[in-house]
């Protein structure tokens, strides 16, 4: 199957730093992860040239882990002490650094006003969201019963997509989560944290709602 033809999420799964590159271009490979490549850069009005070939030259390298073979087990193993429990760590921390810098910098042009709130909002997503998937579907997919997860599964993704919503509330506020010149080194450091969130966001997402969710689902 040709690259243009390839579902997002299939890309990101399969070629090494592939999810950096669709940030470049901001690409969502996550909750729109079943876009084929060829839609997207049609939708986007990218040069498919160029971003073919940008892929191409990553595809050269070795996948670290090609959790496309790994037990279903394993991945979630995998999700849960990479990325929910690093999303419990990194949403505190950008609240308190958001909140000092829209109370510091109140009377500045460029001031993300509202991030408080909405990285706030972003916790408490994700905080019911996680523990509803390790107290409920994960154990039914460890169980065997990932078949009959159809609902559940469907409200994951539903959630998921709510989560990226807020995502793109951010960038927007942010100036796409770049810092002004003027920005002190507590403004930069939490833009660097909500850029590596958004990494690590995007990416959990994207193992879930393309990989561990349609192989739950098809009852391995």
């Amino acid at each position: 199957m040709k690259l243009i033809e390839k579902s997002l999420g299939q890309i990101v799964l399969s070629i090494p730093r592939s999810s950096a590159l669709f940030r470049q271009y901001d690409i969502d490979f996550c909750c729109g992860g079943k876009q084929t490549l060829g839609r997207t850069v049609e939708k986007k009005g990218l040069d498919i040239e160029l971003l073919e070939n940008q892929l191409l030259e990553l595809s050269e390298d070795t996948l670290e882990k090609d959790w496309r073979e790994a037990p279903l087990s394993e991945i979630i193993d995998f999700i849960i002490v990479r990325y929910h429990d690093r999303h419990r760590a990194q949403l505190p921390e950008l609240i308190i650094q958001a909140e000092k810098v829209e109370r510091v910098h109140a009377n500045k042009l460029a001031v993300p006003k509202r991030l408080t709130k909405y990285l706030e909002a972003l916790y408490e997503e994700l905080s019911s969201h996680m523990m509803k998937e390790e107290r409920i579907l994960f154990p039914m997919i460890k169980n065997g019963l990932g078949a009959n997860a159809a609902a559940p599964i469907s409200v994951m993704e539903q959630e998921h997509d709510d989560a990226g919503d807020i995502l793109e509330i951010i960038k927007k506020i942010t100036n796409n989560v770049t810092p002004p010149a003027e920005a002190c080194t507590t403004w930069k450091v939490l833009y660097n944290g909500i850029n590596e969130l958004i990494d690590d966001l995007m990416i959990h997402i994207n193992l879930e709602n393309n990989l561990l969710f349609p192989r739950a689902l098809a009852g391995e």
